[in-house]
């Protein structure tokens, strides 16, 4: 199969962007997303072209580094996956497929398609551990996790970052994020004792970052290739209110 695909190319941070259309060489349907930007950048450089800048890693879904934007929405169609398990037979012959990256004023777009996601970086860096000695490890039996507390942390903590929740946003807002980041701390017993010092660190470098507020409109989770739920952001709200009262 052949596809058209329209890339935003872009220098550098400070040089402007602009759309350029590529051709594709043959395909083979069950390659991935990202198998198909391979191909296509291995013809770009036997033609002396430059080859398309795109950010990536593990290629599992686990790492969250293959952001983009396809068909202006981020990851591509279908819920629950990231780009790179996204494949080409989701396509069509000769369909035009427009791949740009996040648009978020908190990710600059640091060239073609690799946005800089550091933002996030600083608001782990601000509460996203536990910084209480726990000791060497323990009997599994020793500290005992109900749970419906357990399953709920772990959802939470499928979050990989990847930033498809800010790039859905009307409002660039990061909520999802550091909601499901404070949460996956604050189920567990050993985030108890910085629960809400955390919350309020957290939020705090998020606004410093220069986010958006959250409206509630639902695009963040279903965007997530990870599919973290709305009431994450509910329950970090609430910790918010109560850390607040407690003046922490």
């Amino acid at each position: 199969m052949k596809v058209t695909l329209k890339v935003w190319r872009q220098q550098s941070p400070n040089s402007a962007g602009r759309f350029e259309t590529y051709p594709t060489p043959d395909l083979n349907p069950n390659m991935s997303f990202l198998e198909m930007l391979d191909v296509v950048n291995d013809d770009l450089t036997r033609q002396g072209k430059e080859p398309i800048a795109f950010a990536h890693d593990c290629r599992e879904g686990i790492c969250g580094t293959c952001g983009l934007s396809i068909n202006g929405r981020p990851h591509g169609e279908g819920r629950g996956t990231a780009t790179c398990q996204l494949y080409m037979r989701h396509f069509t012959e000769g369909q035009t497929i427009t791949i740009e990256p996040f648009r978020a004023g908190p990710f600059p777009v640091l060239q073609d398609l690799i946005v800089d996601r550091s933002a996030f970086d600083r608001i782990m860096q601000k509460g996203g551990f536990v910084s209480v000695r726990t000791g060497s490890c323990q009997d599994a039996n020793a500290l005992p996790v109900a749970k419906p507390a357990a399953e709920l942390a772990m959802d939470a903590a499928a979050c990989i970052g990847c930033g498809a929740c800010v790039a859905s946003c009307k409002n660039a807002s990061a909520m999802l994020f550091v909601s499901a980041k404070v949460s996956q701390l604050g189920l567990l017993p050993q985030g108890q004792p910085e629960r809400h010092r955390r919350v309020l660190a957290m939020v705090a470098q998020m606004d410093r970052e220069g986010f958006g507020n959250c409206t509630v409109t639902g695009s963040c989770e279903e965007a997530c290739p990870k599919n973290i739920s709305l009431a994450f952001i509910a329950r970090m709200n609430r910790d918010y209110a109560v850390a607040l009262l407690k003046g922490e």
